[in-house]
């Protein structure tokens, strides 16, 4: 308890985290690439980011785009915040808030593509709607990205995969492309060799991986 009550007070200290208590948390909605990054390149933003992998992995390979990773736990962001720092990635930050409040920091259009790795399956029936690829958050983030924004989605869950495959009928999209084993896909050469931890957790129990992504209309 004590390690993590230090983190949470560096976290306060930190610039590249995004978090109740600080001004820019209320503000910061619509001025990403104005108030944070200084620039006007593409926002690409990671939802549940957990420590922050992927997010790094992207910033560290794109450096002329912007990087947001979301989560709630401030002592995983502490993780990615301070590998960021120590590579002095000043394209990435992090956001400590719910996804279900996204529309409260970012504005319509305002988000370029949107990364969704390994979210929590929340495999009971009466829980369907927590899940981040239920219609209630496709709704959420048509209304923030881009036209021809891409969504990037990954799995080892192959209930949610299919879940997510069905609900998706019902969306406006188009360009949609997946695999239910992407190690084995031409599709694998898109992810830039990063994996997050629960990745390297699955592939090391030969667990296949499932990834689909397309735009909405």
């Amino acid at each position: 308890m004590r390690k993590k009550l230090k983190r949470f007070a560096e976290n306060a200290q930190r610039s590249n985290i995004i978090e109740p208590g600080k001004a820019i948390y209320t503000n910061i909605k619509g001025q990403w690439n104005t108030a944070y990054f200084g620039n006007t390149s593409d926002l690409v933003v990671e939802l549940a980011c957990g420590k922050g992998a992927y997010t790094l992995g992207l910033a560290q390979m794109f450096s002329n785009k912007n990087f947001v990773g979301v989560d709630i736990k401030g002592a995983r962001l502490w993780t990615g915040s301070t590998q960021a720092i120590t590579e002095k990635l000043s394209n990435v930050v992090f956001l400590r808030a719910r996804i279900e409040e996204l529309d409260s920091f970012f504005a319509a259009k305002e988000i370029s593509t949107l990364y969704i790795p390994f979210p929590d399956p929340h495999p009971r029936s009466r829980d369907a709607k927590r899940r981040l690829t239920s219609p209630r958050f496709w709704a959420l983030y048509r209304q923030l990205l881009q036209p021809d924004g891409q969504v990037h989605f990954k799995t080892d869950n192959d209930a949610l995969f299919e879940y997510t495959l069905q609900v998706l009928q019902a969306e406006r999209i188009k360009n949609l492309t997946y695999t239910r084993d992407l190690y084995a896909s031409p599709l694998l050469a898109e992810h830039h060799g990063i994996q997050t931890a629960y990745e390297q957790q699955f592939l090391a129990q030969d667990i296949k991986i499932s990834y689909l992504r397309f735009a909405f209309r």
